[in-house]
């Protein structure tokens, strides 16, 4: 599965696999593909420090890469508690209501909230890249569309490529002349943050608008067949993140998350701006019914919606409450019905890659040996 970004990078297998966890970005990196740690948890530059050293020992000297998450306009002089500050009475008054509504208890006293995605704050953000650049990534990729102009001179300086997910063809343009390397074409099929573009529609407009640039497809992608569609509308790989979430290297610390993802279908997710502010596909929950209905407040915009919600996102999760436990997935989660290892994952889709190639090579009357 070899195109001319993957011989670039020096990998086996043209697969990009997003993860907030090191171990399994490490175990997609040692099957021959790309792993990209998420960077947005990592509240403290030696957390970073600690999980990239890990990196380090656990991928065999084979490249990899991080994801950040930087807004392109820079924002001086505002800290985490002048944010805090904005955020009206009432929306906190109604994440106490839903909250107890549902017997979610409190954090024992002086427990800090574990989830916190401060990593949206910029400043955060420029901490982890100090960190990073000290350590052999080879793709700097950014969640929010292009990063500020010195941080991909910064990148290059490393001899970093740097990558930027697109929703459309107009946000790619945009990209290509912030002088991105890599764009991902994100449809809306994907977990996370995204647009409204199908993917089907999305890969080729993209790869159009952009070329010569590498594009990675991704969105709704999980198998090896899908792969083989992504190349074939022009895409030089593919950007997974969705199908990491229920391998048995995956740090989810929830059984009861992980059994929802198992049993969850296709049509179990919804685009809502309950976690974030900005829409991101998740799973549909009672906490992200509560925030769509219009009776209620409505989302802060970002990062407001993350910091209101971040305890409450902690006590959820640590608590197990199942009516409001979710995550960012995309519409995948129907094909992930089963824990696999990476490995077993990476043999699936290389073997489905071989079988979608060969099909097409019978379709156009030609021997997969020509």
């Amino acid at each position: 599965m070899q195109t001319e970004l993957s011989r670039t990078l020096g990998i086996e297998h043209a697969i990009f696999g997003f993860t907030p966890f090191p171990a399994v970005a490490a175990a997609i990196t040692r099957a021959g593909g790309f792993g990209v740690l998420g960077a947005v948890r990592y509240t403290a530059p030696d957390d970073l420090a600690r999980d990239l050293d890990w990196m380090q020992e656990h991928t065999d000297g084979l490249p990899y890469g991080l994801d950040v998450v930087m807004p392109a306009k820079k924002v001086d002089g505002v800290s985490e508690a002048d944010v805090e500050a904005m955020i009206p009475a009432e929306h906190r008054e109604f994440v106490r209501a839903t909250l107890a509504k549902h017997g979610v208890p409190e954090l024992a006293e002086g427990e800090a909230s574990g989830w916190r995605i401060t990593g949206w704050m910029e400043q955060v953000a420029r901490g982890q890249l100090d960190v990073a650049f000290d350590y052999p990534i080879k793709l700097l990729a950014n969640a929010l569309g292009s990063p500020p102009a010195d941080v991909v001179a910064r990148a290059h300086d490393h001899g970093v490529l740097v990558a930027a997910l697109a929703g459309s063809a107009r946000h790619a343009r945009h990209h290509a002349d912030a002088g991105i390397d890599v764009v991902v074409a994100q449809g809306y099929e994907a977990g996370g943050h995204t647009g409204e573009i199908a993917s089907m529609v999305l890969t080729p407009e993209v790869v159009e608008a952009v070329a010569p640039l590498p594009v990675l497809a991704a969105g709704g992608i999980g198998s090896g067949e899908q792969i083989a569609a992504g190349l074939a509308l022009g895409a030089q790989g593919v950007w997974l993140g969705s199908l990491w979430l229920t391998t048995t290297e995956a740090e989810l610390h929830s059984r009861a998350l992980t059994a929802k993802l198992l049993a969850a279908g296709s049509g179990d997710t919804v685009r809502s701006r309950a976690l974030t502010g900005k829409p991101a596909r998740q799973l549909r929950t009672e906490w992200t019914d509560a925030w769509d209905d219009p009776a209620g407040p409505g989302p802060l915009p970002m990062p407001l919606q993350g910091l209101l919600v971040a305890e409450a996102v902690s006590r959820i999760q640590k608590y197990e409450v199942a009516p409001l436990l979710g995550t960012p997935v995309g519409q995948i989660v129907g094909r992930m019905n089963s824990e696999r290892s990476v490995q077993q994952v990476f043999d699936e889709l290389t073997r489905g890659f071989e079988q979608a190639v060969d099909r097409i090579n019978r379709i156009a009357g030609r021997s997969s040996h020509e």
